[in-house]
């Protein structure tokens, strides 16, 4: 029976086997399953609790009024026919409800409606609003739809963040320094993907300019197959701005290539492979005229950072993973909680761990949300608008705080900042809400400062 329990549901039933011995029973009863109930009680059902002032020390005053004792102390306490009834039951009511697994809710919302006289009373004294409370657990059990679609795919385009923030900073201050130079020396006003790409390539003394030389392409043949172009058409496409539409492409998809890797800063190296990736532009018509295996490059581009592990990297592969794992080529933010979850280190990580959330727990409940998929996976794995939006405020907080990579924990607060999202109606329905989240990770904090 209880392979189907999450372990949330099952550690309520111990707890209340527990409690029985504790009070000197011979019988676990459905009263030591209410009193396990409020004390392991998270999210929603700790906010019912409260709402009625529902304590364990007062259940308890009362429940000693219902249960009998014995003197002999019994290790192995047997479940009542009463008790067995309730798991029947919570079993019978989780089918109805979509579910193939048992969540604390269920579990929680067959105590509340059973007839049974005690914890009817029990309940009543309270002034515990059954009905109410049957509502809002009926709505947190019930499972989601199964869609072909993701649901965060469906949602509208957010606006990007300030572009004047993307070379902003010394990592690339040098490469656009350069750059200006060379486009005021060709005679043109607007900067295209050659101009970067051509400062990138001067910079002798760095890692990637000395993974592209392996390839063959270095200043010198740029700089050559560049003087034999005859027109910048490639970079225009039908208005001009600040940069030409491809190269304004290349720094837009660096962005994201930065924020996927951890980086709360753009590099060259995310530039190079923005440009291999979205092969547009006259410096991809360069780097392909000279026969260079664009994936092998950008594999030995990627090495070194993937080397470096930031948190956030490996939340981003380990979301992937996920995402692949139930048939889905697209992450939203549900996988972005797993991620957190798998990647099993971090402050994010630890204080969802506090909070009791686990990844057995978690898969369930985001198998439910989002159901599987049928997809190929040898498509490339893409995000959801609202995963994008999330990865955007997580880059934001990380640079606010003037950190060179993006945290988990960055991570993590801007998705309690989303609380429409996937991950926020998972974490939800796992009985933790955002005060609980935001509360943890100022504790946490504060505790790493000291």
């Amino acid at each position: 029976m209880f392979e189907r329990f999450t372990e949330k549901a099952v550690n309520v039933v111990c707890e209340a086997q527990n409690i029985a011995r504790e009070m000197g029973c011979e019988e676990v009863l459905p009263e030591h399953l209410l009193l396990a109930l409020v004390k392991d009680a998270k999210g929603v059902s700790l906010k019912l609790f409260r709402m009625y002032n529902v304590t364990y020390d007062a259940v308890l005053s009362q429940v000693n009024n219902y249960v009998k004792k014995t003197s002999r102390h019994i290790e192995n306490i047997p479940f009542s026919h009463s008790f067995k009834d309730i798991l029947k039951h919570t079993l019978d009511l989780a089918a109805k409800s979509g579910n193939t697994n048992i969540l604390f809710e269920h579990i929680f919302l067959t105590v509340i409606t059973e007839k049974i006289p005690s914890i009817q009373e029990i309940l009543s004294s309270f002034n515990f609003d059954i009905y109410n409370s049957k509502d809002i657990l009926t709505k947190l059990v019930q499972k989601k739809i199964k869609r072909l679609e993701h649901p965060e795919a469906e949602e509208d385009d957010d606006k990007n963040a300030s572009f004047e923030s993307v070379y902003e900073g010394e990592a690339l201050s040098d490469v656009f320094d350069r750059a200006v130079s060379k486009l005021s020396a060709a005679g043109y006003e607007i900067l295209g993907t050659e101009q970067i790409m051509s400062s990138i390539l001067e910079s002798s003394d760095s890692d990637l300019v000395n993974t592209i030389n392996k390839y063959g392409l270095n200043s010198l043949n740029f700089e050559q197959k560049l003087a034999e172009q005859k027109s910048r058409s490639s970079e225009y496409a039908d208005k001009k701005i600040i940069f030409t539409p491809n190269a304004f492409l290349v720094m837009n998809s660096a962005l994201q290539i930065a924020k996927e890797l951890g980086s709360s800063v753009i590099t060259p190296e995310h530039i190079v492979l923005s440009i291999l990736k979205l092969k547009r532009g006259l410096a991809y018509d360069i780097i392909n005229s000279l026969g260079i295996n664009g994936e092998k490059m950008s594999e030995d581009i990627l090495r070194p950072i993937e080397k470096q592990m930031p948190e956030t990297l490996t939340i981003m592969k380990l979301a992937k993973e996920e995402a692949r794992r139930i048939g889905r080529n697209i992450v939203g933010t549900e996988m972005f909680l797993l991620g957190i979850i798998a990647e099993g280190t971090s402050v994010a990580f630890e204080v969802l761990n506090d909070l009791e959330i686990t990844m057995k727990d978690a898969r369930i409940v985001v198998e439910n949300l989002v159901g599987y998929g049928n997809e190929y996976f040898d498509k490339e794995i893409t995000f959801t608008k609202r995963a994008k939006k999330v990865l955007e405020k997580a880059w934001l907080s990380a640079k606010k705080s003037n950190k060179q990579k993006i945290e988990a924990v960055d991570l993590l607060l801007a998705i309690i900042e989303e609380p429409d999202s996937l991950a926020m109606k998972a974490l939800n329905q796992l009985g933790v809400d955002a005060v609980e989240i935001k509360h943890g990770i100022q504790s946490r904090s504060k505790n790493l400062s000291k």
